[in-house]
């Protein structure tokens, strides 16, 4: 990209004289570009960001895009919209059965070894009494 410079009271410039009086406008976009961006988000694996940054335009406008495709999606290109977006009615839901784990039957005790010096005293507690055998705890190691 060729810029121009100029050279005023010392300072290097590099904006060209007529960008600066213009004012910034907004970008207009067709219906079969947001269409298009709509459909490049909705890709399994890709960011929206990434989309975005290829595109020219702000993640921001793009996220509302997509927000507004999935609200309305006859509000873009007539039929664009929703191919853009994966459809959910076609899913249909099965059973499907899963082998899970025998459920683990906690312990009736707690059993644990305190060391002290050269004396190793093992303390089994019931379970239930968890609660008591934390403070009885607490109260040894002080």
């Amino acid at each position: 990209m060729l810029v121009s410079t100029t050279t005023v009271g010392g300072h290097v410039h590099t904006i060209s004289p007529q960008a600066s009086g213009d004012r910034r406008r907004r970008r207009l976009h067709s219906d079969e570009f947001k269409a298009h961006a709509v459909a490049s988000a909705a890709q399994p694996g890709v960011s929206m960001a990434s989309v975005a940054m290829a595109l020219g335009i702000n993640a921001n406008l793009l996220r509302r895009w997509v927000r507004d495709a999935e609200v309305s999606p006859g509000g873009m290109a007539e039929g664009t919209a929703r191919k853009a977006l994966p459809s959910t009615e076609a899913v249909s839901s099965s059973f499907v059965p899963v082998q899970l784990p025998a459920p683990v039957t906690p312990a009736s005790e707690i059993r644990m070894e305190v060391r002290r010096g050269s004396t190793t005293i093992v303390v089994t507690w019931p379970a239930a009494l968890a609660t008591e055998c934390g403070t009885w705890l607490r109260e040894l190691l002080r």
